[in-house]
């Protein structure tokens, strides 16, 4: 709360130095410290209700689909038929939601340590997690973790909706994690994990992506613009057990009118190339 002056929150953090995104307040909706992070929900004046975890935005209601979309339709399309997905963190719901538009999966397993963030999500962002109710979803709250580590070869694909490398997310962004997800993945399984900001953490991404080609054969770094975040822009880390994957070139190719039925407004099959084209600076460091 210390992080609102004056009718706006800004958001301050050592992770992207000498700037800050500020968002103007027209109402606290709720505030309260887990177990394990602080939990802020907020409506804004322009950007909708905006959910806001130990001093970072999270989602905001107004450009929220572009990264739900991008993180999670990126390695669904990119994997033949994915029937069985795994979905660490994502406790707002935009992920679930947007795989459960693909009818090929037959079943979505969600593993969000806290409960409390599923809970308000439900109540202020009910948009996001409008398919909490979906029969071909099972809900773990606790540690991922554990839970992968009691499911060998069980899934096509696993989404890793994080947030920054602090705090309960800190070890979602080392080795270990991506061996674990690794194990729990079916053959010629596929994992997406949130990657960063190309402008802000161009080291610990390219540190990530090092680990990773040495634990999986076919290894991409995709990204998405999403004004609220950081410098405007988030990428993924994507990961496939098959070596023929080409994550620039989809598997499965939406036409035009499954992205209309799928109410896609970022990601279409010319976003999902186009987003692994990487700017000079940051292909000189990642494609070397």
């Amino acid at each position: 709360m210390a992080l609102i002056q004056d009718g706006w929150f800004r958001e301050v953090n050592k992770f992207w130095p000498g700037q800050c995104m500020s968002l103007k307040v027209e109402k606290i909706l709720f505030h309260e410290k887990s177990e394990f992070q602080d939990v802020l929900i907020f409506k804004s004046t322009d950007h909708g209700n905006v959910l806001v975890l130990d001093g970072v935005i999270q989602c905001t209601e107004r450009d929220e689909f572009s990264y739900q979309e991008m993180i999670t339709h990126v390695p669904l399309c990119s994997h033949p038929n994915p029937e069985n997905v795994l979905v660490i963190g994502g406790g707002d719901g935009g992920v679930v939601r947007e795989i459960l538009k693909h009818d090929c999966v037959k079943t979505v397993t969600q593993c969000e340590i806290d409960g409390l963030v599923i809970d308000m999500c439900k109540k202020y962002l009910p948009k996001m997690a409008c398919q909490y109710d979906n029969p071909k979803l099972t809900q773990h709250v606790g540690d991922g973790f554990k839970f992968m580590k009691e499911h060998p070869n069980s899934f096509d694909v696993i989404i890793t909706d994080s947030s920054d490398p602090e705090g309960p997310a800190e070890a979602l962004f080392e080795k270990p994690y991506y061996e674990l997800m690794k194990k729990a993945l079916k053959p010629n399984g596929i994992i997406c994990s949130q990657g960063e900001c190309l402008w802000l953490h161009l080291k610990l991404i390219k540190n990530m992506k090092d680990f990773c080609e040495s634990v999986f054969p076919r290894v991409g770094y995709s990204y998405t613009t999403i004004p609220t975040y950081p410098s405007g822009q988030i990428g993924f880390i994507l990961c496939s057990l098959n070596e023929n994957t080409d994550f620039k070139e989809p598997e499965r190719v939406l036409s035009e009118d499954e992205v209309e039925k799928m109410n896609l407004r970022y990601y279409n099959s010319a976003i999902h190339r186009s987003s692994f084209v990487l700017p000079e600076f940051a292909r000189k460091v990642l494609e070397k």
